[in-house]
């Protein structure tokens, strides 16, 4: 009986791998989907209970709480991807899992706020969960199967994540702030049985040895420079301690770039960065990063109502606004398959420039949405199609021009990049409203001014994002060639 499975000669590139749909992928794929909510929860479950957390350990360090776990998973991922290619994909993501799990746990007992951030530092190895489980794809299936796959599995947990707002506002006003972490530690022990019983191990490992002071040095000096972008708010730009951990940072980045460039086994090697990576890598920072920022655009255009007459606000019926923040995950769903399907016949950088004209007609759209709910309906439903289109595309970039034996550290960039762009949109968004905010009946609000400039920023980062894109297609053309 065909199982689905290519019987290939070891020789083969496909050997052993799925060649078509079968019941042996979907529980595969169902494992996979479980890692990846896995990372949705430890990134932003807590964000749904800050409050609490803030009055439990009665600080207003909101960033401390909530940006940790992504700072760590910035640091961890080179490093865990690098492993990964030398002792195997399911094995370190067990370990992150674990990880995940541990600080998981520590969050849940964590008397004081630096014993709480302590455990979401370690809860960041769950960042590694995202480009693993999109390594370990391309390691089950062949390419024809793995681009559609990857799309699923990258976008899926989305989906998933559209009803854990309201649960977890139920049970958080039930049980405390502690169900989250109860949650995430669940979900890890779940991922961890299904991963073990339903993934083997990848057979394409590479011999070496692991760069540890390249990894510390890379690791740190991210981890450095994004606390200070995203700290920096809070504790003041030119303090001494921020100005200091940027300085550190900087040192640490600048130490690895002149080094790694001689190291026989650098964590990551810059020098097989070549064109086609190197320019989807940069419309990921682009799009991707603008995808992430305009969420708190529209968390305020949504809570102001036109009567209050600022200019912009679209606040209206109870339960219509929340649409904005449904729809995403169903968009990302959408267009992940769509893009993962399309990328086999006419290749990823076709569908990566797809979903940056998209997402700069969503952007600039959003213009009109500021003030129309049904526009921002639309066009942020635009974005979320963007957002699977990045996302999918990006690693599907990585499955087909980067080779086997590096597949996890090459898309552990994907994640450093949209970890990095970010947080760097983020304070853009909020540079602009701190420079245009205005004072309406002695309390400071946000200007139309900031709004639209805000979104007009935003906009201009997603069109450089399409031209680099364009770039990336004339360079490697639309092509039946794709077709696997």
């Amino acid at each position: 009986m065909h199982t689905g499975i290519d019987d290939s000669p070891p020789e083969s590139s496909g050997a052993g791998k799925h060649t078509r749909w079968s019941a042996l992928l979907f529980s595969q794929l169902a494992a996979l989907l479980v890692v990846n909510a896995l990372a949705d929860t430890v990134i932003v479950a807590p964000t749904m209970v800050l409050p609490q957390l803030l009055e439990h350990f009665g600080t207003d360090q909101a960033a401390w709480l909530t940006s940790s776990a992504m700072l760590a998973g910035a640091m961890w991922a080179p490093l865990i991807g690098k492993c990964a290619d030398i002792y195997g994909k399911r094995r370190m993501l067990v370990i992150a899992l674990l990880s995940a799990c541990a600080g998981s746990l520590v969050c849940l007992a964590a008397p004081n706020i630096w014993v709480f951030v302590s455990g979401r530092l370690v809860q960041g190895a769950a960042v590694a969960a995202i480009f693993l489980s999109m390594a370990i794809v391309r390691d089950l299936c062949t390419l024809r199967i793995a681009m559609p796959v990857i799309g699923i599995v990258g976008t899926g947990a989305g989906v998933l994540g559209m009803a854990t707002p309201f649960l977890y506002e139920v049970l958080s006003a039930e049980f405390g702030y502690r169900i989250v972490f109860v949650a995430a530690a669940l979900i890890a022990l779940i991922a961890v049985i299904g991963v073990r019983s339903l993934i083997p191990e990848s057979a394409n490992k590479t011999p070496g040895t692991i760069d540890v002071a390249g990894a510390v040095l890379l690791g740190g000096g991210l981890a450095a420079v994004l606390s200070y972008i995203s700290l920096g708010p809070e504790f003041g730009w030119l303090a001494g301690g921020p100005l200091l951990v940027l300085g550190g940072g900087t040192a640490a980045l600048a130490r690895w770039f002149l080094v790694s460039s001689r190291k026989r086994e650098p964590v990551i090697d810059i020098r097989n960065l070549d064109g086609p990576l190197a320019l989807t890598l940069l419309v990921i920072v682009l799009g991707a990063g603008a995808v992430r920022a305009i969420d708190p655009i529209i968390s305020i255009i949504a809570r102001v109502s036109p009567d209050e007459q600022l200019g912009y606000g679209i606040a209206g019926p109870t339960g219509t606004v929340g649409l904005l923040f449904a729809l995403p995950g169903v968009g990302m769903l959408i267009a992940g398959t769509l893009a993962g399907w399309g990328a086999t016949r006419v290749g990823p950088p076709a569908t990566l420039a797809a979903g940056a004209a998209i997402g700069t007609v969503g952007t600039i759209g959003m213009l009109l949405g500021a003030t129309d709910l049904y526009a921002a309906l639309f066009f942020s439903f635009l974005m979320a199609l963007s957002a699977g289109a990045l996302m999918t595309s990006g690693f599907n970039m990585v499955a087909v021009h980067a080779r086997e034996e590096q597949q996890a550290v090459m898309s552990s960039l994907v994640t450093v990049m949209t970890a990095i762009s970010s947080v760097v949109m983020t304070f853009v968004v909020s540079a602009v409203f701190s420079a245009t905010d205005t004072v309406v009946a002695g309390e400071n609000v946000q200007s139309a001014t900031g709004v639209f400039g805000s979104i007009g920023v935003l906009a201009g980062f997603y069109a450089l994002a399409a031209v680099a894109a364009g770039a990336l297609v004339r360079r490697l053309g639309i092509t039946s060639a794709y077709r696997v």
